[in-house]
Protein backbone atom coordinates (compact mmCIF):
# COMPACT_ATOMS: atom_id res chain seq x y z
CA UNK A 1 0.00 0.00 0.00
CA UNK A 2 3.05 2.00 0.29
CA UNK A 3 3.28 3.07 -3.15
CA UNK A 4 -0.41 4.55 -3.19
CA UNK A 5 0.29 6.24 0.04
CA UNK A 6 -0.31 9.82 -0.84
CA UNK A 7 -3.68 8.03 -2.45
CA UNK A 8 -4.76 7.00 0.78
CA UNK A 9 -3.94 9.48 3.02
CA UNK A 10 -6.34 11.67 0.47
CA UNK A 11 -8.80 9.10 0.83
CA UNK A 12 -8.10 9.16 4.89
CA UNK A 13 -8.72 13.53 5.08
CA UNK A 14 -11.35 13.62 2.84
CA UNK A 15 -13.95 10.80 5.05
CA UNK A 16 -12.52 12.94 8.43
CA UNK A 17 -10.34 10.25 9.86
CA UNK A 18 -7.28 12.66 9.62
CA UNK A 19 -6.33 15.74 9.89
CA UNK A 20 -3.54 18.14 7.45
CA UNK A 21 -1.86 18.61 10.63
CA UNK A 22 -1.47 15.07 11.76
CA UNK A 23 -0.31 14.20 8.65
CA UNK A 24 2.82 16.70 8.06
CA UNK A 25 3.15 16.03 11.96
CA UNK A 26 3.98 12.28 11.06
CA UNK A 27 5.64 13.05 8.10
CA UNK A 28 8.15 15.14 10.01
CA UNK A 29 8.79 12.30 12.40
CA UNK A 30 9.48 9.55 9.84
CA UNK A 31 12.92 8.71 11.34
CA UNK A 32 13.78 5.68 9.43
CA UNK A 33 9.64 4.01 9.18
CA UNK A 34 8.41 3.18 6.11
CA UNK A 35 5.75 5.66 5.74
CA UNK A 36 3.26 8.17 6.97
CA UNK A 37 0.76 5.59 7.47
CA UNK A 38 3.64 3.59 10.16
CA UNK A 39 4.14 6.21 11.80
CA UNK A 40 0.38 7.17 12.40
CA UNK A 41 0.00 3.12 13.19
CA UNK A 42 2.54 3.93 16.08
CA UNK A 43 0.97 6.73 17.10
CA UNK A 44 -2.60 4.88 17.96
CA UNK A 45 -4.16 7.73 15.66
CA UNK A 46 -5.17 5.36 12.98
CA UNK A 47 -5.78 1.26 12.65
CA UNK A 48 -5.48 -0.99 10.00
CA UNK A 49 -9.14 -1.55 10.62
CA UNK A 50 -9.63 2.36 9.70
CA UNK A 51 -7.70 2.41 6.38
CA UNK A 52 -9.17 -0.54 5.34
CA UNK A 53 -12.49 0.79 5.62
CA UNK A 54 -12.33 4.38 4.27
CA UNK A 55 -10.83 2.29 1.67
CA UNK A 56 -13.83 -0.26 1.05
CA UNK A 57 -15.98 2.79 1.15
CA UNK A 58 -13.62 4.93 -1.60
CA UNK A 59 -14.20 1.52 -3.91
CA UNK A 60 -17.70 0.96 -3.41
CA UNK A 61 -16.97 -2.52 -1.77
CA UNK A 62 -18.23 -4.45 1.35
CA UNK A 63 -16.11 -4.75 4.64
CA UNK A 64 -16.37 -7.99 6.84
CA UNK A 65 -14.72 -8.90 9.92
CA UNK A 66 -13.08 -12.57 8.76
CA UNK A 67 -11.78 -13.21 11.93
CA UNK A 68 -15.30 -13.47 13.47
CA UNK A 69 -16.60 -15.88 10.37
CA UNK A 70 -16.25 -20.16 9.94
CA UNK A 71 -14.97 -20.43 6.20
CA UNK A 72 -16.09 -23.54 5.09
CA UNK A 73 -13.79 -26.28 3.76
CA UNK A 74 -14.95 -26.64 0.32
CA UNK A 75 -14.29 -22.78 -0.03
CA UNK A 76 -11.22 -22.74 1.17
CA UNK A 77 -10.11 -25.47 -0.82
CA UNK A 78 -11.00 -23.35 -4.10
CA UNK A 79 -8.02 -21.27 -3.88
CA UNK A 80 -4.14 -23.37 -3.24
CA UNK A 81 -2.24 -22.70 -0.23
CA UNK A 82 0.62 -21.15 -2.28
CA UNK A 83 -2.24 -18.99 -3.90
CA UNK A 84 -4.19 -17.78 -1.29
CA UNK A 85 -0.14 -16.25 0.19
CA UNK A 86 0.87 -15.14 -2.97
CA UNK A 87 -1.84 -12.91 -3.51
CA UNK A 88 -2.84 -12.04 0.14
CA UNK A 89 -6.30 -13.33 -0.11
CA UNK A 90 -8.70 -15.29 1.74
CA UNK A 91 -11.91 -17.33 -0.40
CA UNK A 92 -14.72 -16.24 1.84
CA UNK A 93 -18.57 -17.50 0.70
CA UNK A 94 -19.43 -18.92 -3.31
CA UNK A 95 -21.97 -15.79 -3.97
CA UNK A 96 -24.28 -15.68 -6.97
CA UNK A 97 -22.43 -14.96 -9.39
CA UNK A 98 -18.56 -16.08 -8.54
CA UNK A 99 -16.47 -17.15 -6.10
CA UNK A 100 -16.31 -13.99 -2.47
CA UNK A 101 -12.79 -13.00 -2.18
CA UNK A 102 -11.45 -10.80 0.96
CA UNK A 103 -8.87 -8.56 -0.27
CA UNK A 104 -6.22 -6.68 2.32
CA UNK A 105 -5.63 -3.94 -0.58
CA UNK A 106 -8.65 -3.04 -3.02
CA UNK A 107 -6.37 -0.31 -4.69
CA UNK A 108 -4.06 -3.45 -5.91
CA UNK A 109 -5.66 -4.61 -9.06
CA UNK A 110 -3.21 -5.82 -10.96
CA UNK A 111 -3.19 -8.54 -8.05
CA UNK A 112 -6.93 -8.95 -8.09
CA UNK A 113 -6.76 -9.44 -11.92
CA UNK A 114 -4.14 -11.69 -11.90
CA UNK A 115 -5.49 -14.38 -9.72
CA UNK A 116 -9.09 -13.93 -11.62
CA UNK A 117 -7.59 -15.03 -14.42
CA UNK A 118 -5.18 -17.65 -12.43
CA UNK A 119 -8.41 -19.18 -11.22
CA UNK A 120 -10.36 -18.60 -14.88
CA UNK A 121 -13.38 -17.66 -12.69
CA UNK A 122 -15.83 -14.40 -11.64
CA UNK A 123 -14.54 -13.07 -8.04
CA UNK A 124 -17.04 -11.35 -6.11
CA UNK A 125 -14.33 -9.20 -4.04
CA UNK A 126 -14.46 -7.71 -0.37
CA UNK A 127 -12.61 -5.92 1.93
CA UNK A 128 -10.48 -6.89 5.30
CA UNK A 129 -7.33 -5.77 7.19
CA UNK A 130 -4.56 -6.81 6.22
CA UNK A 131 -3.82 -8.07 9.75
CA UNK A 132 -6.93 -10.20 9.37
CA UNK A 133 -6.27 -11.86 5.97
CA UNK A 134 -2.17 -12.53 7.72
CA UNK A 135 -4.17 -14.00 10.59
CA UNK A 136 -6.50 -15.90 8.62
CA UNK A 137 -3.59 -17.44 5.71
CA UNK A 138 -2.20 -18.96 9.08
CA UNK A 139 -5.52 -20.00 10.31
CA UNK A 140 -6.75 -21.87 7.20
CA UNK A 141 -3.44 -22.88 5.54
CA UNK A 142 -0.97 -22.74 7.85
CA UNK A 143 0.78 -25.86 10.21
CA UNK A 144 -0.66 -26.83 13.31
CA UNK A 145 1.80 -24.81 14.86
CA UNK A 146 1.77 -21.73 13.08
CA UNK A 147 -2.12 -22.10 14.34
CA UNK A 148 -1.65 -21.89 17.48
CA UNK A 149 0.65 -19.56 17.65
CA UNK A 150 -1.59 -17.09 16.37
CA UNK A 151 -4.50 -18.52 19.09
CA UNK A 152 -1.62 -17.65 21.57
CA UNK A 153 -1.64 -13.91 20.48
CA UNK A 154 -5.02 -14.03 20.64
CA UNK A 155 -5.39 -15.08 23.81
CA UNK A 156 -3.04 -12.90 26.12
CA UNK A 157 -4.56 -13.09 29.61
CA UNK A 158 -8.16 -13.59 28.72
CA UNK A 159 -8.60 -17.13 28.48
CA UNK A 160 -7.51 -19.99 31.66
CA UNK A 161 -7.56 -23.07 30.25
CA UNK A 162 -7.14 -24.17 33.77
CA UNK A 163 -7.83 -28.17 33.19
CA UNK A 164 -8.92 -30.41 35.79
CA UNK A 165 -8.23 -33.97 34.83
CA UNK A 166 -10.31 -36.71 35.81
CA UNK A 167 -11.40 -35.97 39.64
CA UNK A 168 -9.06 -32.66 39.59
CA UNK A 169 -5.51 -34.20 40.36
CA UNK A 170 -2.63 -32.22 38.96
CA UNK A 171 -2.19 -31.55 35.03
CA UNK A 172 0.04 -33.78 33.57
CA UNK A 173 3.31 -32.34 32.76
CA UNK A 174 3.56 -31.62 28.98
CA UNK A 175 6.57 -32.89 26.60
CA UNK A 176 8.02 -30.26 24.83
CA UNK A 177 7.51 -32.13 21.50
CA UNK A 178 3.89 -32.45 21.95
CA UNK A 179 2.87 -28.91 23.18
CA UNK A 180 1.85 -27.98 19.47
CA UNK A 181 -0.78 -30.44 19.66
CA UNK A 182 -2.03 -29.61 22.74
CA UNK A 183 -2.10 -26.12 21.66
CA UNK A 184 -4.04 -27.12 18.56
CA UNK A 185 -6.51 -29.22 21.52
CA UNK A 186 -6.69 -25.94 23.41
CA UNK A 187 -7.55 -23.75 20.35
CA UNK A 188 -10.35 -26.10 19.22
CA UNK A 189 -11.96 -25.82 22.30
CA UNK A 190 -11.97 -22.57 22.65
CA UNK A 191 -13.36 -21.75 19.10
CA UNK A 192 -16.11 -24.17 19.94
CA UNK A 193 -16.83 -22.29 22.84
CA UNK A 194 -16.62 -18.75 20.91
CA UNK A 195 -19.05 -19.87 18.32
CA UNK A 196 -21.50 -21.49 20.23
CA UNK A 197 -21.05 -24.93 19.84
CA UNK A 198 -22.82 -27.71 21.56
CA UNK A 199 -20.67 -30.68 20.00
CA UNK A 200 -17.55 -31.25 18.56
CA UNK A 201 -17.12 -34.41 16.57
CA UNK A 202 -13.75 -36.10 15.67
CA UNK A 203 -14.61 -37.92 12.69
CA UNK A 204 -11.72 -40.17 10.95
CA UNK A 205 -12.08 -40.36 7.29
CA UNK A 206 -10.16 -42.08 4.60
CA UNK A 207 -7.61 -39.47 3.40
CA UNK A 208 -9.00 -37.23 6.06
CA UNK A 209 -9.76 -36.30 9.63
CA UNK A 210 -13.02 -34.37 9.67
CA UNK A 211 -13.93 -31.55 12.24
CA UNK A 212 -17.16 -30.36 12.58
CA UNK A 213 -19.29 -28.52 15.37
CA UNK A 214 -23.00 -28.71 15.82
CA UNK A 215 -24.39 -25.13 16.19
CA UNK A 216 -27.64 -23.86 16.77
CA UNK A 217 -28.70 -28.11 15.87
CA UNK A 218 -26.60 -28.04 12.55
CA UNK A 219 -23.11 -29.89 12.20
CA UNK A 220 -21.11 -27.54 10.06
CA UNK A 221 -17.44 -28.68 8.90
CA UNK A 222 -14.70 -27.01 10.05
CA UNK A 223 -11.05 -26.53 8.71
CA UNK A 224 -9.77 -29.89 9.00
CA UNK A 225 -6.46 -30.92 10.76
CA UNK A 226 -3.74 -32.68 8.86
CA UNK A 227 -4.84 -36.62 8.77
CA UNK A 228 -1.50 -37.17 10.45
CA UNK A 229 -2.31 -35.57 13.37
CA UNK A 230 -5.57 -37.33 14.46
CA UNK A 231 -3.65 -40.30 16.54
CA UNK A 232 -2.14 -37.55 18.73
CA UNK A 233 -5.18 -35.28 18.95
CA UNK A 234 -7.53 -38.19 20.03
CA UNK A 235 -4.75 -39.13 22.34
CA UNK A 236 -4.11 -35.59 24.08
CA UNK A 237 -8.25 -35.31 24.59
CA UNK A 238 -8.17 -39.12 26.03
CA UNK A 239 -5.35 -37.78 28.43
CA UNK A 240 -7.34 -34.81 29.33
CA UNK A 241 -10.53 -36.94 30.98
CA UNK A 242 -8.00 -39.02 33.37
CA UNK A 243 -9.98 -41.45 32.84
CA UNK A 244 -10.21 -43.01 29.24
CA UNK A 245 -7.44 -45.72 28.52
CA UNK A 246 -5.10 -44.37 25.61
CA UNK A 247 -3.97 -47.62 24.61
CA UNK A 248 -7.26 -49.13 24.03
CA UNK A 249 -8.82 -48.64 20.73
CA UNK A 250 -11.16 -51.35 20.49
CA UNK A 251 -13.81 -50.84 22.77
CA UNK A 252 -16.38 -47.38 23.15
CA UNK A 253 -14.92 -45.41 26.49
CA UNK A 254 -16.62 -42.68 27.97
CA UNK A 255 -15.38 -39.61 30.13
CA UNK A 256 -15.10 -36.01 31.18
CA UNK A 257 -13.14 -33.21 30.59
CA UNK A 258 -13.40 -30.09 33.02
CA UNK A 259 -11.90 -26.73 31.69
CA UNK A 260 -12.15 -22.70 32.35
CA UNK A 261 -12.83 -20.64 29.21
CA UNK A 262 -12.57 -17.27 30.20
CA UNK A 263 -13.13 -17.85 33.60
CA UNK A 264 -16.19 -19.70 32.99
CA UNK A 265 -16.46 -23.51 34.17
CA UNK A 266 -17.29 -25.42 31.29
CA UNK A 267 -17.87 -29.55 31.16
CA UNK A 268 -17.09 -31.90 28.10
CA UNK A 269 -18.96 -34.62 28.18
CA UNK A 270 -16.16 -37.43 25.75
CA UNK A 271 -17.12 -40.48 24.05
CA UNK A 272 -14.89 -42.89 21.87
CA UNK A 273 -16.25 -45.45 19.35
CA UNK A 274 -13.82 -47.61 17.37
CA UNK A 275 -14.22 -46.74 13.12
CA UNK A 276 -12.60 -48.54 10.10
CA UNK A 277 -10.54 -45.72 9.85
CA UNK A 278 -9.50 -44.90 13.80
CA UNK A 279 -11.58 -43.60 16.47
CA UNK A 280 -14.44 -41.21 16.28
CA UNK A 281 -14.46 -38.93 19.21
CA UNK A 282 -17.29 -36.69 20.39
CA UNK A 283 -17.06 -34.05 23.02
CA UNK A 284 -20.25 -32.67 24.55
CA UNK A 285 -20.14 -29.14 25.54
CA UNK A 286 -22.00 -28.30 28.60
CA UNK A 287 -22.06 -24.48 29.24
CA UNK A 288 -23.40 -24.06 32.77
CA UNK A 289 -24.56 -20.26 31.87
CA UNK A 290 -27.91 -22.06 30.15
CA UNK A 291 -28.38 -23.06 34.05
CA UNK A 292 -29.98 -18.56 34.20
CA UNK A 293 -32.31 -19.06 31.39
CA UNK A 294 -35.57 -18.49 32.45
CA UNK A 295 -39.26 -19.81 30.96
CA UNK A 296 -39.25 -16.61 28.39
CA UNK A 297 -35.86 -17.26 27.39
CA UNK A 298 -36.68 -21.52 26.19
CA UNK A 299 -39.40 -19.65 24.04
CA UNK A 300 -42.72 -19.36 26.22
CA UNK A 301 -44.81 -16.66 24.47
CA UNK A 302 -46.97 -14.89 27.44
CA UNK A 303 -49.96 -17.52 27.16
CA UNK A 304 -48.34 -20.90 27.53
CA UNK A 305 -45.66 -18.99 29.98
CA UNK A 306 -48.45 -18.43 32.26
CA UNK A 307 -49.90 -22.20 31.83
CA UNK A 308 -46.20 -23.48 32.43
CA UNK A 309 -45.84 -21.41 35.72
CA UNK A 310 -49.36 -22.40 37.27
CA UNK A 311 -48.56 -26.15 36.44
CA UNK A 312 -44.91 -26.23 37.98
CA UNK A 313 -46.35 -24.39 41.14
CA UNK A 314 -48.50 -27.35 41.54
CA UNK A 315 -47.78 -29.64 45.01
CA UNK A 316 -48.31 -32.70 43.77
CA UNK A 317 -48.48 -34.71 40.97
CA UNK A 318 -46.31 -35.43 37.56
CA UNK A 319 -44.87 -33.28 35.13
CA UNK A 320 -43.63 -34.80 31.99
CA UNK A 321 -41.70 -33.44 29.57
CA UNK A 322 -41.02 -35.25 26.31
CA UNK A 323 -39.18 -35.40 23.26
CA UNK A 324 -36.37 -36.74 20.72
CA UNK A 325 -33.01 -36.51 22.03
CA UNK A 326 -31.49 -33.19 21.60
CA UNK A 327 -34.65 -30.99 22.29
CA UNK A 328 -34.29 -29.55 25.17
CA UNK A 329 -35.99 -31.82 27.89
CA UNK A 330 -33.17 -31.57 30.33
CA UNK A 331 -32.63 -27.54 30.16
CA UNK A 332 -36.25 -26.94 30.19
CA UNK A 333 -36.47 -29.13 33.67
CA UNK A 334 -33.15 -27.53 35.06
CA UNK A 335 -35.03 -24.05 34.16
CA UNK A 336 -38.43 -25.42 35.85
CA UNK A 337 -36.22 -26.21 38.99
CA UNK A 338 -34.47 -22.83 39.02
CA UNK A 339 -37.55 -21.16 39.00
CA UNK A 340 -39.13 -22.88 42.40
CA UNK A 341 -35.57 -23.18 44.07
CA UNK A 342 -36.55 -21.57 47.48
CA UNK A 343 -35.19 -21.86 50.63
CA UNK A 344 -38.62 -23.24 51.92
CA UNK A 345 -38.32 -26.26 49.18
CA UNK A 346 -35.93 -29.07 49.02
CA UNK A 347 -35.69 -30.56 45.64
CA UNK A 348 -33.39 -33.72 45.42
CA UNK A 349 -32.97 -34.99 41.84
CA UNK A 350 -31.95 -38.28 40.27
CA UNK A 351 -29.85 -38.30 36.87
CA UNK A 352 -28.00 -39.96 34.68
CA UNK A 353 -25.12 -38.23 34.41
CA UNK A 354 -25.51 -35.10 36.90
CA UNK A 355 -25.19 -32.46 33.70
CA UNK A 356 -25.12 -29.25 35.64
CA UNK A 357 -24.60 -28.95 39.35
CA UNK A 358 -27.13 -26.19 40.69
CA UNK A 359 -26.83 -24.45 44.05
CA UNK A 360 -29.51 -25.14 46.57
CA UNK A 361 -30.31 -28.92 45.16
CA UNK A 362 -29.26 -32.41 46.22
CA UNK A 363 -28.58 -34.36 42.92
CA UNK A 364 -27.63 -37.58 43.20
CA UNK A 365 -25.93 -39.59 40.34
CA UNK A 366 -26.81 -42.70 39.12
CA UNK A 367 -24.36 -45.58 39.36
CA UNK A 368 -25.34 -48.78 38.07
CA UNK A 369 -22.27 -50.47 38.55
CA UNK A 370 -22.56 -50.22 42.10
CA UNK A 371 -26.84 -50.65 42.63
CA UNK A 372 -27.49 -47.07 42.67
CA UNK A 373 -30.23 -47.13 39.86
CA UNK A 374 -32.93 -44.84 39.50
CA UNK A 375 -35.48 -47.46 41.37
CA UNK A 376 -32.73 -47.36 44.35
CA UNK A 377 -32.18 -43.82 43.83
CA UNK A 378 -36.01 -42.86 43.88
CA UNK A 379 -36.47 -45.27 47.37
CA UNK A 380 -34.06 -43.43 49.11
CA UNK A 381 -34.93 -40.02 48.12
CA UNK A 382 -38.50 -40.64 49.40
CA UNK A 383 -37.29 -41.08 52.87
CA UNK A 384 -35.41 -37.66 52.87
CA UNK A 385 -38.63 -35.57 52.89
CA UNK A 386 -38.05 -33.75 49.75
CA UNK A 387 -40.63 -31.55 48.66
CA UNK A 388 -39.94 -31.67 44.62
CA UNK A 389 -38.18 -34.76 43.09
CA UNK A 390 -36.79 -34.44 39.44
CA UNK A 391 -36.32 -37.88 37.70
CA UNK A 392 -33.93 -37.74 34.87
CA UNK A 393 -35.74 -40.15 32.54
CA UNK A 394 -38.65 -43.11 33.35
CA UNK A 395 -37.35 -46.11 31.44
CA UNK A 396 -39.01 -49.15 33.07
CA UNK A 397 -41.74 -49.46 35.39
CA UNK A 398 -40.03 -49.65 38.09
CA UNK A 399 -38.81 -46.04 38.26
CA UNK A 400 -42.30 -44.87 36.76
CA UNK A 401 -44.00 -47.32 39.77
CA UNK A 402 -42.09 -45.43 42.48
CA UNK A 403 -42.56 -42.14 40.46
CA UNK A 404 -46.00 -42.32 40.23
CA UNK A 405 -46.48 -43.09 43.96
CA UNK A 406 -44.59 -40.27 45.42
CA UNK A 407 -46.60 -37.69 43.48
CA UNK A 408 -50.06 -39.42 45.13
CA UNK A 409 -48.28 -38.64 48.29
CA UNK A 410 -48.01 -35.16 47.90
CA UNK A 411 -44.92 -34.77 46.47
CA UNK A 412 -44.47 -32.68 42.66
CA UNK A 413 -41.86 -34.87 40.10
CA UNK A 414 -40.69 -33.70 37.00
CA UNK A 415 -39.44 -36.22 34.30
CA UNK A 416 -38.91 -37.08 31.19
CA UNK A 417 -40.16 -39.73 28.14
CA UNK A 418 -39.09 -40.09 24.78
CA UNK A 419 -42.54 -39.67 22.94
CA UNK A 420 -43.33 -37.64 19.05
CA UNK A 421 -45.82 -35.89 21.20
CA UNK A 422 -47.56 -35.13 24.41
CA UNK A 423 -50.82 -37.37 24.32
CA UNK A 424 -48.76 -40.46 23.21
CA UNK A 425 -46.76 -40.32 26.90
CA UNK A 426 -49.75 -41.64 27.98
CA UNK A 427 -49.73 -44.38 26.23
CA UNK A 428 -45.96 -45.07 26.61
CA UNK A 429 -46.81 -44.77 30.12
CA UNK A 430 -49.52 -48.06 29.85
CA UNK A 431 -46.92 -49.46 28.19
CA UNK A 432 -44.31 -49.57 30.50
CA UNK A 433 -47.04 -51.43 32.65
CA UNK A 434 -48.15 -48.61 34.43
CA UNK A 435 -52.05 -48.99 35.39
CA UNK A 436 -54.24 -46.57 33.44
CA UNK A 437 -56.03 -45.03 36.90
CA UNK A 438 -52.60 -44.69 38.19
CA UNK A 439 -51.70 -42.85 34.95
CA UNK A 440 -54.87 -40.69 35.36
CA UNK A 441 -54.75 -39.42 38.58
CA UNK A 442 -51.06 -38.88 38.88
CA UNK A 443 -50.16 -37.20 36.14
CA UNK A 444 -51.49 -33.07 35.60
CA UNK A 445 -49.37 -32.36 32.33
CA UNK A 446 -46.98 -33.38 29.43
CA UNK A 447 -45.30 -30.54 27.39
CA UNK A 448 -43.72 -31.72 23.99
CA UNK A 449 -41.19 -29.86 22.89
CA UNK A 450 -38.68 -29.27 20.04
CA UNK A 451 -35.97 -27.13 19.03
CA UNK A 452 -36.09 -24.16 16.14
CA UNK A 453 -33.25 -22.03 15.00
CA UNK A 454 -34.14 -18.16 15.83
CA UNK A 455 -33.29 -15.48 13.43
CA UNK A 456 -30.74 -13.71 14.01
CA UNK A 457 -32.15 -9.94 15.07
CA UNK A 458 -29.49 -8.04 14.03
CA UNK A 459 -30.00 -8.81 9.78
CA UNK A 460 -33.15 -10.53 9.66
CA UNK A 461 -35.74 -8.74 7.32
CA UNK A 462 -38.91 -8.80 6.45
CA UNK A 463 -40.29 -11.44 3.78
CA UNK A 464 -43.30 -13.37 2.87
CA UNK A 465 -44.37 -16.52 3.02
CA UNK A 466 -44.37 -18.89 -0.24
CA UNK A 467 -47.54 -20.69 -1.37
CA UNK A 468 -46.28 -23.72 0.04
CA UNK A 469 -45.13 -22.40 3.11
CA UNK A 470 -48.55 -21.05 3.49
CA UNK A 471 -50.68 -24.59 2.64
CA UNK A 472 -47.84 -26.72 4.84
CA UNK A 473 -48.20 -24.55 7.72
CA UNK A 474 -52.57 -24.38 7.53
CA UNK A 475 -52.17 -20.63 7.82
CA UNK A 476 -55.17 -18.61 6.46
CA UNK A 477 -55.02 -15.09 4.44
CA UNK A 478 -56.24 -13.30 7.47
CA UNK A 479 -53.90 -14.80 10.10
CA UNK A 480 -51.22 -12.53 7.97
CA UNK A 481 -52.48 -9.49 8.71
CA UNK A 482 -50.50 -8.37 11.82
CA UNK A 483 -48.40 -10.58 11.17
CA UNK A 484 -44.66 -9.81 10.68
CA UNK A 485 -42.92 -12.57 8.85
CA UNK A 486 -38.97 -12.26 8.73
CA UNK A 487 -36.43 -13.84 6.59
CA UNK A 488 -32.86 -15.40 7.48
CA UNK A 489 -30.32 -13.06 5.68
CA UNK A 490 -26.59 -13.31 7.05
CA UNK A 491 -24.51 -10.74 8.71
CA UNK A 492 -21.19 -11.03 11.03
CA UNK A 493 -22.95 -11.63 14.19
CA UNK A 494 -24.57 -15.11 13.12
CA UNK A 495 -21.46 -16.11 10.95
CA UNK A 496 -23.44 -15.34 7.57
CA UNK A 497 -26.22 -17.71 8.24
CA UNK A 498 -29.28 -15.75 9.03
CA UNK A 499 -29.75 -17.86 12.75
CA UNK A 500 -28.70 -17.29 15.97
CA UNK A 501 -29.15 -19.32 19.19
CA UNK A 502 -32.41 -21.42 19.42
CA UNK A 503 -35.49 -21.60 21.12
CA UNK A 504 -38.39 -24.46 22.26
CA UNK A 505 -41.80 -24.99 20.70
CA UNK A 506 -44.23 -26.19 22.61
CA UNK A 507 -47.16 -28.25 23.15
CA UNK A 508 -48.76 -28.22 26.22
CA UNK A 509 -51.40 -30.93 27.53
CA UNK A 510 -53.17 -30.40 30.50
CA UNK A 511 -55.08 -33.49 31.93
CA UNK A 512 -58.38 -32.40 33.65
CA UNK A 513 -60.95 -34.67 34.79
CA UNK A 514 -62.62 -35.71 31.85
CA UNK A 515 -59.32 -36.44 30.20
CA UNK A 516 -59.09 -38.55 33.30
CA UNK A 517 -61.72 -40.33 32.96
CA UNK A 518 -60.91 -40.94 29.18
CA UNK A 519 -57.71 -42.47 30.07
CA UNK A 520 -59.43 -44.47 33.09
CA UNK A 521 -61.36 -45.92 29.58
CA UNK A 522 -57.98 -46.68 27.98
CA UNK A 523 -59.05 -44.34 24.72
CA UNK A 524 -56.54 -44.05 22.24
CA UNK A 525 -54.32 -41.82 21.79
CA UNK A 526 -55.83 -40.49 18.32
CA UNK A 527 -59.13 -39.70 20.10
CA UNK A 528 -57.22 -37.84 23.21
CA UNK A 529 -55.09 -36.01 20.85
CA UNK A 530 -58.53 -34.66 19.43
CA UNK A 531 -59.82 -34.22 22.77
CA UNK A 532 -57.11 -32.63 23.83
CA UNK A 533 -56.94 -29.86 20.62
CA UNK A 534 -60.80 -29.16 21.40
CA UNK A 535 -60.33 -28.26 24.93
CA UNK A 536 -57.55 -25.50 23.44
CA UNK A 537 -54.21 -27.64 23.10
CA UNK A 538 -51.87 -26.02 20.82
CA UNK A 539 -49.83 -28.41 18.22
CA UNK A 540 -46.05 -28.45 17.97
CA UNK A 541 -46.65 -27.09 14.49
CA UNK A 542 -49.06 -24.53 15.76
CA UNK A 543 -46.85 -23.07 18.50
CA UNK A 544 -44.19 -22.97 15.82
CA UNK A 545 -46.23 -21.00 13.65
CA UNK A 546 -47.13 -18.45 16.17
CA UNK A 547 -43.33 -17.83 16.61
CA UNK A 548 -43.19 -17.50 12.80
CA UNK A 549 -46.02 -14.61 12.10
CA UNK A 550 -43.94 -12.93 15.29
CA UNK A 551 -40.88 -12.92 12.95
CA UNK A 552 -38.66 -15.09 15.94
CA UNK A 553 -37.94 -18.16 13.60
CA UNK A 554 -38.75 -19.20 9.86
CA UNK A 555 -41.15 -21.51 8.34
CA UNK A 556 -38.37 -23.88 7.04
CA UNK A 557 -37.67 -24.34 10.71
CA UNK A 558 -40.79 -25.27 11.81
CA UNK A 559 -41.57 -27.32 8.98
CA UNK A 560 -38.26 -29.12 9.38
CA UNK A 561 -38.77 -30.06 13.31
CA UNK A 562 -42.54 -30.48 13.27
CA UNK A 563 -45.04 -32.83 11.34
CA UNK A 564 -48.40 -31.96 10.11
CA UNK A 565 -51.18 -32.04 12.39
CA UNK A 566 -53.77 -34.76 12.44
CA UNK A 567 -57.27 -33.31 12.68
Amino acid sequence: MQQNEHYVLGVLQEGGLLTRQQIDGARSRLNGEPGVLDVLFNDGALSEVDVSRALAAQAHMDWIDISTMIIPPQVINEIRGEDARRFKVIPVAFGESGLVVAVGNPLDIDTIDSLSFLLQRELELVCTSPKKIREALIKYYGTADEAADVLQKELGQDIDLGLDFGDGGEALPIDEADAPIVRLVSMLLIEAHRVGASDIHLEPMDKKFRVRFRIDGVLQEMQSPPKRLQSAIISRLKIMTGSISIAEKRLPQDGRIQVRIKKNPIDLRVSTMPTNHGESMVLRILDKSSLKLGLPELGFLSDDQETFERLIRLPDGILLVTGPTGSGKTTTLYACLNYINKPDRKIITVEEPIEYQMSGINQVQVNSEIGMTFPAALRSMLRQAPNIIMVGEIRDLETASIATNASLTGHLVFSTLHTNDAPSSVARLIDLGVQPFLVASSVRAVAAQRLVRRLCNKCKQPGELTDTELRALHIEPGQLSDAQVMKPVGCELCRHIGYKGRMGIFEIFVIDDEVRHMINKRTSTFILRQKARALGMRTLREDGVRKVLAGLTSADEVISMTVGDVS
